[in-house]
């Protein structure tokens, strides 16, 4: 039996992470939460649809074959994506309603799990591991 192991190329990953980063940035700039909007909805999009627009639109800017790239783990990344969508939504009605602390913890939490995941280290990677292992412990106790 075989299996495939779903991927996203790892520059679209990337570029995901830097619009998270810097949506998040202009909106603390500018004060407008409406730029946390972009990757929001595009990330909403790929959960629900399987189509994230950045993603797409960037795939036609690699200069190499997808699969040629370093793989991301899809299931893996689905789950980064509903923390980052989640903290970005959380975030967004945070300022809309006028709770800027609670804009402010949320957004800054996307945005330095994102940094640091451009840098190299995944948190959510991490916490998808941790849940998975208190998983497996749990039911082989």
């Amino acid at each position: 039996m075989t299996e495939t192991v779903r991927s996203i190329p790892r520059p679209l990953v990337k570029i995901n992470q830097w619009t998270i980063v810097l949506s998040v940035v202009l909106t603390w700039l500018s004060g407008q939460e409406w730029f946390l909007l972009v990757p929001f909805v595009a990330g909403m999009s790929g959960l629900l649809f399987g189509f994230n627009p950045i993603m797409q639109i960037a795939k036609l800017f690699l200069r190499k074959d997808p699969k040629a790239y370093i793989p991301e783990d899809w299931e893996q990344q689905q789950f980064n994506q509903k923390i980052a969508v989640s903290c970005l939504g959380i975030g967004f009605v945070g300022f809309l309603l006028g709770w800027n602390g609670v804009g402010y913890v949320v957004t800054i939490l996307v945005a330095v799990a994102a940094f640091v995941a451009i840098l190299g280290f995944c948190i959510g990677c991490f916490i998808h591991f941790q849940w998975n292992q208190y998983r497996y412990r749990r039911a082989h106790q």
